[in-house]
């Protein structure tokens, strides 16, 4: 048995696509028994069944052919449809230890490379189709003929060619030798007729295509991605300080890191595409080896080639740009949050900004807001708060429970419920509030996790008002991730996974699993028409609910201890509060009226409803949820009427205790 260790990734949606460049050491004994560990540990399957072993060929197929550009679905009907029989023998085989079925399929994998390979001498470049959009890979059906495959490599040929003519001469025709390279190195994987190599290969994809089965966040890493996921956890490297997405015509920035040498440059933009670095090509490359040649030394200068769309009255043209940025740290935990203030009245409103649950040992989210907090009650009379959890992807545990206790008393704040079934009640101790008057928190569907804990728990409480979008992303579990602990940092040869072993749940009983947090008043604004979700991801498990705990009866401290904490904790617990809802009617007609006589957001709620499935919707589902439009109070519509709502709130406060305000 190995000798691990859990690390837990408290309720993060961490953005991680890689692909393997070194084969895990895997054996089909291996791979049995490290299914076996992750089911041990699965919140929900405990042994394989029919149903994951339908889900598990399917996401194999999808593995190998992920664009639907080789496979006909004649190839592998028999596959994705399968009969009863023979999801009892693949399962029976599988427990055995024994892949034959996936070989078939790796086996009909290397038939189809061949065909690709005839097929592409039919391409003619002369004629290929022209204003081709990326959007038409979106959602692919099989196909269903020589043709259709035929057409889809013409497109993909059309992308790849228009995105190179962008580029100078001397990097069009390198471009193009990178895309065949690519393509050759990807194929050749499949193609290897080393038997060791290709044996390891299969039952790679057959532990990924598993793993994955069990539900949206299982998964399982070779060495090479555990590395790079690593990095994410870590939360530091040498780089640029931004995020890409590997699109068919180049790597589209998808994020900038606060305080990152990308963002204090300020020339590199969202949505610009890189393709070249330093000169090299990238249009074709695999995104591990892009990322690779933008990563240095730090001190480095890197120069990115990237097309840039300007808008131009009423048409679009494409830009080329050389940009120059000095490598450097980039710390992922320096985008942590803001605090900001406006007047109102005779006193001030406070803006909170957390971009992440985190903790370190100087700092953490409860710290700092707390700091951030009695800082503006020095600046004037505070008289509301708030608190903006918008794409906002979790963290800690620990801090989700530290920074609700800013604003409670006293008491529970979430449940987490193992895989086992065993409930633990994590509280908030201390007694005291940073802040205890009015309080707004600010979501979108892009808020998840630690995020959707403590905009719930409040919620319950009674403490605070959610605004924002009409739901929260509605991820309600949380995963462990494994390491080897024979050196830190050490990573298993056979590789590591990752597996959910629970869901979390607010006071009242309630998990945002797949509903997400409701908001109370609901303020549209840029994910508001997109499909971004637990909902829209494969395989989520499902919604429950357990009993709710506002009456703490401490049935998870052991007997023997239960009174004693009783005598300490049970008092000043934070009471179920009815403070805003008679005026929650109020405060939703003046909202709805406000926005339905706002030209400037009537235009961005038309532009939203005209696509919803634009370059946005790939960066909110795919890579962390990058907030793409510049949030400040004077460009930033939807916190625009969550500031008009607090002040709505604070004078009708204000009249229903009579008191006037200047």
């Amino acid at each position: 048995m190995l000798t691990r260790f859990l690390f837990i990734f408290c309720l993060m949606c961490i953005p991680f696509i890689a692909e393997a460049t070194k084969l895990p050491q895997l054996t089909p004994s291996i791979v049995t028994a490290k299914i076996n560990e992750i089911m041990k540990s699965h919140a929900s399957y405990k042994q394989l069944d029919t149903e994951v072993m339908k889900r598990t060929l399917q996401n194999y197929i999808e593995l190998l052919d992920p664009n639907k550009t080789y496979f006909l679905e004649i190839d592998i009907s028999q596959w994705i449809n399968p009969s009863p029989e023979l999801l009892d023998q693949v399962l029976a085989d599988y427990n055995k230890s024994q892949f034959l079925i996936f070989f078939q399929i790796h086996d009909k994998m290397i038939q189809a490379i061949n065909r690709r390979h005839l097929l592409e001498k039919e391409i003619d470049l002369q004629t290929l189709p022209k204003h081709v959009s990326v959007k038409e890979f979106k959602d692919l059906k099989w196909a269903h003929s020589e043709q259709e495959l035929l057409d889809r490599w013409s497109k993909i040929r059309a992308l790849q060619i228009e995105a190179s003519l962008k580029m100078s001469d001397d990097l069009k025709e390198k471009a193009l030798q990178r895309i065949a390279k690519s393509q050759t190195k990807y194929e050749g994987e499949i193609l290897d007729t080393n038997t060791v190599n290709r044996e390891r290969k299969v039952l790679t994809n057959v532990l990924k295509a598993t793993s994955s089965a069990l539900d949206a966040h299982t998964a399982y890493f070779t060495p090479d991605e555990a590395s790079q996921f690593m990095i994410h956890v870590q939360q530091r490297l040498f780089g640029i300080g931004a995020q890409l997405r590997d699109d068919i015509n180049g790597f589209t920035i998808t994020k900038i890191i606060e305080g990152g040498p990308a963002a204090e440059g300020k020339e590199l933009k969202l949505k610009d595409r890189v393709i070249a670095v330093n000169g090299e090509p990238v249009v074709g490359m695999d995104i591990i080896e892009a990322v690779d040649l933008i990563r240095g030394e730090k001190g480095t200068p890197v120069t990115l080639t990237v097309i840039r769309e300007v808008k131009e009255e009423d048409k679009t043209r494409e830009e080329r740009k050389d940009i120059v940025i000095r490598r450097n740290e980039v710390v992922l935990k320096e985008t942590r949050y803001s605090a900001t203030h406006e007047p109102f009245g005779n006193g001030i409103i406070g803006y909170l900004r957390l971009y992440s649950f985190y903790q370190d040992s100087e700092f953490s989210s409860a710290i700092d807001l707390a700091k951030a907090i009695n800082d503006m009650k020095k600046e004037g009379d505070l008289q509301g708060v708030i608190l903006d959890l918008r794409y906002n992807t979790g963290g800690l545990l620990t801090q989700a429970v530290e920074v609700a206790g800013l604003f409670i008393t006293k008491g529970p704040v979430v449940s987490v419920k193992d895989h086992t079934g065993a409930i633990q009640h994590l509280r908030d101790l201390d007694g005291t509030t940073a802040w205890d008057g009015p309080l707004i928190i600010l979501i979108n569907r892009a808020s998840a996790s630690a995020s959707e804990i403590v905009a719930q728990t409040l919620q319950d409480y009674g403490r605070a008002l959610i605004i924002g979008d009409d739901h929260s992303y509605g991820k309600g579990t949380f995963q462990t991730f494994t390491l080897n602990t024979g050196s830190e940092n050490a990573v298993n040869p056979e590789g590591e996974y990752k597996v959910t072993r629970g869901k979390y749940y607010t006071v009242s009983g309630k998990t945002p699993q797949l509903t997400g947090v409701i908001s109370d008043i609901v303020v549209p604004g840029a994910l508001s028409e997109l499909d971004v979700g637990e909902k829209f991801a494969k395989y989520p498990l499902q919604n429950d609910q357990i009993k709710e705990n506002f009456d703490d009866d401490l049935s998870d401290v052991p007997f023997t201890q239960r009174h004693k904490v009783r005598m300490l904790y049970k008092f000043n617990l934070q009471q179920r509060l009815t403070t805003y809802q008679p005026f929650l009617e109020k405060l939703k007609h003046n909202s709805v009226h406000r926005i339905a006589h706002n030209k400037g957001y009537q235009a961005l709620l038309s532009d939203l409803k005209k696509e919803s499935d634009d370059s946005e919707a790939d960066i909110a589902a795919e890579q962390g949820f990058d907030d793409s439009t510049e949030q400040t109070s004077q460009s930033d519509l939807q916190l625009n009427e969550a500031y008009n709502i607090m002040k709505d709130l604070i004078m009708l406060e204000y009249v229903a205790k009579g008191t006037p305000q200047a």
